[in-house]
């Protein structure tokens, strides 16, 4: 590690030392989708998360309601259902892509930021 590493280490706080070793454990996709999980909204992402497969469970439940109906009026009614739980389950995994797509973002934002840190440094030098 150079001179100017170890200043810049130094004159980063506890959470970004933090964020910055967490950017060198690079995983794949799973490791993305995980990262929803962690911070403040970590008990409303499981609770969606949750809520997905329990939506999701009743959208196949209703659209096998559906084909399985005899009359119009059944069909409607099962077909409302599905449509209505598959919907929310779209809805929710966009939300849970957008926060995913969001934490990458700010990690980015983080690697700029440092290397700007870097720059300024060799430039005052």
């Amino acid at each position: 590690m150079t001179n100017i590493d170890e200043r810049i280490r130094r004159n980063l706080d506890e959470d970004d030392r933090a964020f910055l070793a967490s950017l060198d454990e690079r995983g794949g996709l799973f490791h993305e989708i995980s990262g929803i999980f962690y911070g403040p909204l970590k008990p409303i992402v499981i609770y969606l998360t949750g809520l997905t497969f329990l939506l999701a469970a009743l959208g196949f439940y209703a659209s096998w309601g559906f084909i399985q109906a005899q009359g119009t009026e059944s069909m409607l009614r099962w077909g409302a259902l599905a449509w209505a739980a598959w919907t929310v389950v779209s809805g929710i995994k966009r939300w849970l892509w957008d926060r995913a797509n969001l934490v990458g973002l700010l990690r980015e934002v983080k690697r700029l930021e440092l290397r700007v840190a870097m720059l300024a440094e060799e430039k005052g030098r």
